[in-house]
């Protein structure tokens, strides 16, 4: 009790330090002004009145909202590493928003809210689907929610690039901002909040009985499933409002409740008060920091991106502290007991071979027909084979080697986020030094994504790098430098779609000589791949296994390491960021029965290889005369691909 009193007290001192941030008025001014309502025509009254004080209480609601929202599906579902962010909620929201924006731009002013809604009800369902209402505690539902967010941000970069003068304004929604020119959103916001004020006033007592198991629950007349269904709806309803109007403000609804049990919060009403409260201390204090940032730099930094910065260590250090390398939250898969025969080697190739010859010959100018292209064709298709071609073995070959590594089916540098450090050096090296993508270079990309595996070693060193903990590192640095690019696409110059199709993924744009250069260099990198094929072979056996034979097991793991952050760092500084085909290929490969590391090597490249041309190709094809990036599509496919191998194997968690 002691703690939430001291919690309340400081949150009018946190409110009157953000109010004084760059403001020529005093407190005295102000405390006057907030009192007579008297407003002269000065420019600093004008703008503390019509900005300042309702941003200040735009971040209140918001911040209050998304807390209390985090524990309420934290305690539903007894995970502490669940919120809106990780179950995909979030990111069906901003798809609604922008489907909304596209399909029917003039209902935005009345239908945001319910467009927002029905995204992330879309996405919960999905994610509930994919892993199981009681699977709700394990791995399982994080990784489902990354898919679901890489999914839906897929379609919605496509929908953004092929209806930009509809989509200019998005970004904000993307980056979140609290930017206010007035009270009509805080009036509008208001009164959806006040559905917080009946969770607090009424759930405490169900959810107390729930964590006692749904079955005792059940025993003592609590409709389980009503209740989950009843405070899911309400608590999404007031994040489509709240994301209707400000945009996504991550890692608050995963914080607060986690802060709030540290402190002591045990009983469920206490939780669902400290959070609501740390929620609003928490946004206030990032908003604030947006502020200052603000006044120093000239630009314009939205509030998502402090939140990111406060939120994202908070976030690691929950899961350093709370996970171990004992801890079970871990995933299997079972796969067949096929075994591998020359024969599928060659029937792979031939899928490759006629899937070359239909991108190849395959012509939609005058009608669906095939023929060899012409002198003007030419020139433009050969450079997008090759890079689709040696993109997808590069980025295959990456994830069985990282699968390996890391004993975990689904570890790849999409999920343990090295390839979203290849993708933050280069954005954040275009649009803040006016690079352009295509000239920056492998270099930079290998740097961002060397980064961020110092980091993962780093923090993996303590729990000896346990695939649970490993994984949900990874998140939660994706999540993070998702965050700072969708702060530099914030800006919505043109600069900002070339950006936007590069992280499409696109081939589009790949010139002759950079077809070459990926096509040299993933042959190479693959190449020194089989020749280390014993050392991965060993390693993936165990640590102790790999010493007994000699092997220096730490130079190793980094090496391979490297390899494998060489690989995805190549093909992500020429085509873009390259979704899922690590997961998708290496599992594909191992169905077929290919179980030796070399074996499994040349089959995942053949098949992401496979993957990669099929899925640029009927990018070109679905949507004629336009276009779908071959990593969009990708992402579709191996999306879905990847919630079914979820969907298949949820009874192993």
């Amino acid at each position: 009790m002691m703690r939430f009193l001291l919690l309340f007290v400081s949150l009018p001192f946190i409110c009157v330090l953000s109010l004084q941030i760059d403001s020529d008025l005093s407190l005295w001014q102000q405390w006057q002004m907030l009192i007579s309502q008297e407003l002269d025509q000065s420019y600093e009254q004008i703008d503390w009145a019509y900005s300042r004080l309702p941003r200040l209480v735009m971040a209140l609601l918001v911040g209050a909202c998304m807390g209390l929202i985090g524990s309420v599906i934290q305690q539903l579902t007894r995970n502490p590493l669940l919120s809106p962010a990780t179950l995909g909620s979030s990111s069906g929201a901003w798809l609604g928003l922008i489907i909304l924006a596209v399909v029917w731009p003039e209902g935005q002013s009345q239908y945001q809210v319910f467009a927002a809604m029905l995204g992330a009800c879309i996405a919960l369902v999905l994610v509930l689907v994919i892993c199981g209402v009681r699977n709700l505690t394990g791995l399982s539902v994080v990784l489902s929610g990354m898919a679901v967010n890489l999914l839906f941000g897929a379609i919605a970069i496509a929908l953004i690039l092929m209806n930009d003068q509809y989509a200019k304004n998005l970004f904000i929604w993307g980056a979140g901002d609290l930017s206010q020119n007035g009270w009509e959103k805080v009036r509008w916001l208001w009164p959806h909040c006040l559905l917080g004020l009946a969770i607090l006033g009424f759930a405490g007592k169900p959810l107390d009985l729930l964590k006692m198991g749904q079955s005792a629950a059940s025993g003592r007349g609590l409709n389980v499933a009503g209740l989950f269904l009843l405070l899911m709806l309400v608590g999404l309803w007031m994040l489509s409002a709240a994301i209707t109007m400000v945009g996504i403000v991550g890692f608050l609804g995963l914080v607060a409740p986690n802060l709030a049990r540290l402190i002591g919060a045990r009983a469920a009403s206490a939780e669902l008060y400290i959070s609501t409260l740390l929620g609003a201390i928490l946004l206030v204090v990032a908003d604030s920091l947006a502020l200052f940032l603000n006044t120093i730099t000239f630009e314009v930094v939205p509030t998502g991106l402090t939140t990111a910065f406060l939120g994202a260590p908070l976030l690691i250090w929950l899961i350093q502290r709370r996970l171990s390398q004992q801890d079970k939250i871990t995933y299997q898969v079972h796969y067949t007991k096929a075994t591998f025969t020359q024969t599928k080697l060659v029937m792979a190739s031939l899928v490759l071979v006629v899937i070359v010859l239909l991108a190849l010959l395959t012509h939609m100018d005058d009608g669906l027909n095939f023929r060899w292209p012409n002198e003007f064709a030419w020139p433009i298709r050969w450079p997008r084979i090759v890079a689709s071609l040696a993109a997808g073995a590069g980025m295959a070959v990456s994830g069985v080697i990282m699968q390996r590594l890391i004993h975990n089916p689904l570890a790849s540098p999409d999920l343990l986020g090295v390839s979203a450090g290849a993708v933050l050096a280069l954005v954040t090296t275009s649009g803040f030094l006016g690079w352009r993508i295509g000239e920056l270079g492998p270099l930079v990309a290998f740097s961002g994504s060397f980064l961020i595996l110092l980091i993962l070693l780093v923090l993996g060193s303590r729990f000896r790098f346990a695939p649970a903990p490993m994984i949900l590192t990874g998140v939660a640095l994706s999540a993070f430098i998702e965050t700072l690019v969708q702060g530099v696409l914030m800006k919505g110059t043109e600069e900002v779609y070339d950006i936007l199709r590069w992280l499409a993924g696109s081939t589009y744009r790949v010139k002759p000589d950079q077809a070459w250069v990926l096509m040299l260099g993933v042959s190479a990198l693959i190449m020194i791949s089989l020749s280390l094929h014993r050392w991965l072979t060993l390693m993936s056996m165990g640590r102790e296994v790999a010493a007994a034979r000699g092997v220096n097991v730490k130079r190793a793991f980094i090496l391979l390491l490297i390899l494998s952050v060489s690989l995805c760092s190549l093909v992500t500084s020429i085509l873009g960021p390259i979704a899922f085909v690590s997961i998708v290929a290496p599992h594909l490969a191992s169905l077929l029965g290919a179980r030796q590391v070399s074996v499994q090597i040349l089959l995942s490249a053949l098949l992401g290889a496979g993957f990669l041309q099929l899925a640029d190709w009927l990018g070109q094809m679905v949507i004629y005369p336009n276009q779908l990036a071959a990593g969009t599509m990708a992402a579709i496919i191996g999306g879905v691909f990847f919630m079914l191998l979820l969907l298949r194997n949820r009874s192993v968690f």
